[in-house]
């Protein structure tokens, strides 16, 4: 079962009881995630995080929950909005609520969804889950780094290159810096030292 796809969404909404088909809420996302000025935030990137979520499920102590955040968590992308997590959460509880999911489902998908905006360190679980499977990404072999980097200055090409560079290479030396990249002890021995690797040669890249 492809990972963005109406067959998963389906089986993710009768896991949560939705009501209806929930056909216009894929519909929507997906448009969403193929606008044009996404390179990296667009469906393929959506699908690699349920691929890394499915390794983990069993990580999740409300895999539902984890699993429309992970959908929605960059449904609003616009880089030179400062409030983006926000909305993708507003969107994915106005989702939620026309769905008639249980009620108390929604705050914990707003807060899961906001995690992202900081990736920083969680008290929660499955916060930590969630941002553990976006910065996957971090620690994939080299030259699926190699390429989301280009696809993320694709997405500010319009900001000129050595202030994107130095503002780029402040981003990743804030993830090296940190005791651990990853929270979770799954993710940590599987993408800690390729994440290390990866950002150090960006960096070395991005100051010459």
């Amino acid at each position: 079962m492809s990972t963005f796809s109406y067959d998963r969404w389906s089986w993710l909404w009768r896991e949560a009881r939705g009501r209806g088909d929930g056909r216009t809420w894929f519909d929507l996302l997906s448009m969403g995630y193929s606008e044009p000025h996404r390179y990296y935030h667009n469906a393929r990137h959506i699908a690699e995080c349920i691929d890394e979520f499915d390794s983990a499920r069993k990580l999740a102590k409300e895999p539902v929950a984890v699993e429309f955040a992970l959908w929605f968590h960059d449904a609003i992308y616009n880089i030179h909005a400062p409030d983006n997590e926000e909305q993708s959460a507003e969107l994915a509880e106005r989702c939620l609520e026309a769905a008639h999911v249980k009620r108390e489902l929604r705050p914990v998908v707003r807060d899961l969804i906001l995690a992202t905006k900081s990736h920083g360190g969680s008290q929660s679980p499955d916060a930590a889950l969630v941002v553990d499977v976006d910065l996957s990404i971090l620690g994939r072999e080299e030259a699926r780094f190699v390429e989301y980097e280009e696809e993320i200055r694709q997405e500010y090409i319009s900001i000129p290159e050595p202030l994107f560079n130095q503002k780029r290479a402040d981003i990743l030396e804030d993830f090296l810096v940190r005791e651990s990249i990853y929270s979770t002890e799954m993710f940590q021995k599987k993408y800690e030292k390729q994440a290390r690797a990866n950002l150090r040669a960006s960096i070395k890249k991005l100051r010459k």
